[in-house]
């Protein structure tokens, strides 16, 4: 491990295969470390910027049991990907492509029925569109794959009414509801999109859904089981939904055979941005270094920072009522939740189930990023870890501000 000032940049066509560390973000580094001591822990990654500088760009662990993490290995990261995805549509926003206050349905038409033709792209990436639903969306075990039948499903479903007190989080739907008005209104499929609009622009490869079959090799493996109960997935999934305070959750984030499908090379085929996103901490905290740094990195423009303001934006203060709390949904991402009593109110980002996340915190420059093998608690979104992190992280960054 090498011990570096920001200064020295991660060069996008060739990752580098020494570690960054500056020397301010040793504590951080050092609680991250301590994480994963032996096989049971799984492994990691943790990587920062600040002021459009990388300062940390670490890993360790194990990604399977007889297998080292590595500087290229990558995660399935969950509901980390909503904020990839939802930047991908923000920058369509940009060109005039979407606008945020227009129906949905003026993009997929299809959209419109089953009284949905008023329900705006700013109430759907606020999580208001009364669409959570991904138990008995589809047919089948595995029918979350065919994101054509999903896509078709949603338009035709009939919302939520809870929608009109207030939010409703999409654990599972989200991705491709944002996913198909960016096809819709590109002509483009989303793979593309993603290479086109975040990946190319910011030199880094590793922003998949559709992992590519060359690259495979490289994904850790997930353990252990997603199950929160002893008893079968179906078996809890039926009880949850019965249960008044958890049954959005289980509507949400249950579907039929998801525990088998999170776990499957099959997950890789499909492009579900809800939640099968595959990434490197690296890339995520690239990303996001560009959103903490006014929308620009290396020369390169994310975002205008009108969009920015528009983006940081809360949108919906109201309780969820699938996880039971006021997120303060922005548009497509939530604050960057941390284990610190002053927050990063204006920090934007998501947490994926889990324990992975990413966020940028403009007022301080910082952004973070951690993914992970090792499942945590089962909340819908993460567990303590990368909240300790981000604190970590964000007490340095304000030191040095």
């Amino acid at each position: 491990m090498s011990a570096e000032t920001g200064a020295r940049r991660v060069d996008g066509e060739h990752p580098r295969t020494e570690m960054i560390v500056d020397p301010r973000f040793l504590p951080v580094a050092d609680r991250f470390f301590k994480m994963f001591r032996d096989t049971r822990n799984g492994g990691g990654a943790l990587a920062a910027y600040l002021h459009g500088e990388p300062v940390l760009d670490i890993w360790a662990g194990w990604a399977s049991r007889d297998k080292r993490w590595t500087h290229d290995t990558v995660a399935l990261s969950f509901s980390t990907g909503k904020g990839v995805a939802s930047t991908v549509l923000h920058r369509l926003a940009e060109r005039g492509l979407v606008d945020y206050d227009e129906p949905v349905a003026t993009y997929w038409p299809e959209f419109g029925a089953a009284g949905k033709e008023s329900i705006t792209v700013r109430e759907l990436m606020s999580h208001r569109a009364g669409l959570h639903r991904a138990r008995g969306l589809v047919p089948g075990r595995f029918g979350l794959l065919d994101s054509d039948a999903v896509a078709s499903a949603l338009a035709a479903a009939s919302p939520d009414p809870r929608r009109l007190a207030g939010p409703g989080y999409h654990a599972v739907t989200y991705g491709n509801l944002v996913a198909e008005i960016a096809i819709r209104v590109t002509g483009l499929s989303f793979t593309e999109l993603v290479e086109q609009e975040i990946a190319g622009p910011l030199g880094l490869r590793e922003f998949w859904f559709h992992v590519p079959q060359d690259e495979r090799h490289r994904i850790a493996r997930v353990f252990p089981r997603l199950n929160p109960t002893p008893a079968p997935w179906a078996v809890t999934g039926t009880v949850l939904s019965r249960l008044p305070g958890l049954r959005g959750v289980a509507e949400a984030g249950m579907a039929e055979g998801f525990d088998e499908l999170a776990r499957s090379p099959a997950a890789h085929d499909a492009v579900m941005p809800g939640w099968n996103g595959v990434f490197t901490a690296r890339a995520l905290a690239r990303m996001y270094g560009a959103l903490a740094n006014g929308g620009e990195l290396d020369g390169a423009r994310l975002l205008k920072e009108e969009t920015l303001e528009q983006v940081l934006e809360v949108q919906t203060r109201r309780r969820d009522y699938v996880l039971g709390i006021r997120p303060n949904w922005r548009l497509g991402y939530h604050p960057g939740w941390v284990a610190l009593r002053e927050q990063p109110l204006q920090s934007i980002g998501h947490f994926g189930f889990g324990g992975s996340g990413a966020f940028a915190d403009p007022e301080t420059g910082l952004s973070i990023a951690f993914v992970t093998n090792r499942l945590g608690s089962v909340t819908p979104i993460s567990d303590m870890r990368f909240p300790r992190l981000g604190a970590a992280g964000v007490v340095v960054a304000r030191r040095a501000a």
